[in-house]
């Protein structure tokens, strides 16, 4: 009897014993599946049940780093791949597995075909850059050999003999890479496995056809510019610039206008230029004794050139024929030759001046230049009068005393070169012959106190005065 008790006892004992231990061993097993997700999680499209926080975030970074590709499809059913280990593909999870894992056993671990347990989260992507750019430039339809690049309706470029035309549209296949880019790099951002090129507006798109108004209008214009003509007029000479040239410098602009090539238009103008400029130049002029010299000198015809490119262009825009002079920055008195009929005339090698008026002599005279043995030679050159004035008195340099080198009282003062000018002389009383190599002047050109009163009536602000030996 006590011992059937004692064996009743010790099985109780084993029983109890044996449910502690299983017990115990469900809760560490419990305790085990609370430190991994439920089977079925899938974080950023990776599956990641059964593993813990650690293990899923090494799982999620590998698949990135190992096998993610970007599939791009082309309007055409056609697909690109890019693998993602080609340009350095990385995804770097930051924060928010630990809360996924806690929303789970909140909730009570529910997993099971029924229940979505898919998330995403936010991370942090990087990859090559300049390897990406590379092989969107070698894909197929980027530099495929059946890439037909799309092209708006244009205005044809010039030709010799043949007036504008439109050309048509061309609606191809091409890929606007910068939208491309744009799209891809948005997708590789957002761990996207596919774009299509169509649904993201990849494609380039015609956006001006040949029946576009303004389009019209623009080669109108290119063409009324080809049938014009400007003419130049230079004295008794013209330049003719016709449109057939005019049409090699210009482009239509977007708003419709015409678009000048400025270097064009300021090449010709130079020729212009260096054609007909005189002031500076030297210029054939036949003296009363019948001598042809070669004289230069400021005075004389140069071109506004900057002024006269923006007249130019101005004309062209316009569309009409037109005749015109050039905008000058310097005039003289004729274009042909520059001081016209009407000059006065200083021969200081036979030491006499003379003053034309519309081509004829109405007055002459002796005269004194300036002392060459002492380098007061009277330069020679095309001059024009600067001003003339009476009661005049002329200084030369001041000395270190607060003296004038000399001092001359004149009536009649009429300069031309600076300080150098005609006037009258009364303190001498011979002119001409070869008094100014050792007494001549200090310069001016000195003349008969009667003679130089009736020069002074004649002669005027402007009026062209040329010197010579």
């Amino acid at each position: 009897m006590d011992r059937k008790r004692n064996h009743v006892l010790t099985m109780a004992k084993v029983l109890v014993l044996t449910g502690v231990f299983i017990l115990a061993g469900q809760g560490n097993a419990l305790a085990d599946a609370s430190l991994k997700f439920v089977p079925g999680t899938k974080i950023n499209g990776v599956f990641v049940g059964g593993m813990t926080v650690e293990e899923a975030k090494v799982q999620i970074e590998g698949f990135y780093g190992r096998e993610y590709n970007l599939t791009i499809k082309t309007k055409d059913g056609k697909a690109e791949v890019i693998k993602g280990s080609d340009i350095g593909y990385q995804v770097v999870i930051t924060d928010g597995l630990k809360s996924i894992l806690d929303e789970q056993n909140a909730s009570g671990r529910v997993a099971g075909p029924a229940e979505d347990n898919s998330r995403s989260l936010k991370s942090t992507v990087a990859f090559d850059e300049g390897k990406l750019k590379e092989k969107l430039n070698g894909l197929s339809f980027v530099s495929g050999q059946g890439v037909v690049t799309t092209v708006n309706a244009r205005i044809s470029a010039f030709q010799q003999g043949e007036p504008f035309t439109i050309l048509p549209e061309v609606q191809g296949n091409s890929v606007n890479m910068g939208k491309l880019e744009e799209v891809v790099k948005g997708g590789l951002n957002q761990e996207l496995r596919e774009i299509s090129l169509e649904d993201s507006g990849c494609y380039d798109a015609v956006t001006v056809t040949k029946d576009d108004p303004g389009l019209k209008a623009q080669c109108e214009a290119l063409n009324k510019v080809r049938e014009m003509q400007i003419t130049y007029t230079f004295g008794n000479r013209t330049e003719v610039l016709l449109g057939e040239e005019l049409s090699s410098w210009i482009t239509a602009g977007a708003d419709g206008s015409i678009q000048v090539n400025q270097e064009k238009a300021a090449a010709y103008v130079k020729t212009l230029g260096d054609k007909y400029d005189t002031a500076g130049r030297g210029r054939n002029f036949r003296t009363t004794s019948g001598r042809d010299l070669s004289l230069s000198g400021a005075y004389g015809w140069q071109i506004n050139q900057p002024a006269e490119v923006g007249e130019l262009i101005a004309a062209i825009r316009g569309g009409q024929s037109i005749t015109k002079e050039p905008k000058y920055l310097k005039a003289a008195a004729d274009r042909n030759n520059d001081w016209g009929g009407t000059y006065v005339e200083a021969d200081m090698s036979a030491q006499h001046v003379y003053m034309y008026k519309d081509g004829a002599l109405v007055w002459d005279a002796p005269c004194v230049t300036g002392n060459v043995s002492k380098n007061y030679t009277t330069p020679e050159g095309i001059y024009t009068l600067s001003y003339k004035q009476t009661d005049r008195i002329l200084r030369g340099d001041k000395k270190a005393d607060g003296t004038y080198e000399y001092e001359s009282h004149v009536d009649f003062w009429m300069p031309f070169n600076g300080g150098i000018g005609f006037h009258d002389a009364n303190w001498r009383s011979k002119f001409g012959g070869a008094i100014y190599k050792n007494s001549g002047s200090h310069g001016c050109v000195n003349l008969p106190p009667k003679k130089a009163k009736d020069l002074y009536s004649l002669v005027y602000s402007g009026i062209p005065v040329i010197c010579f030996y």
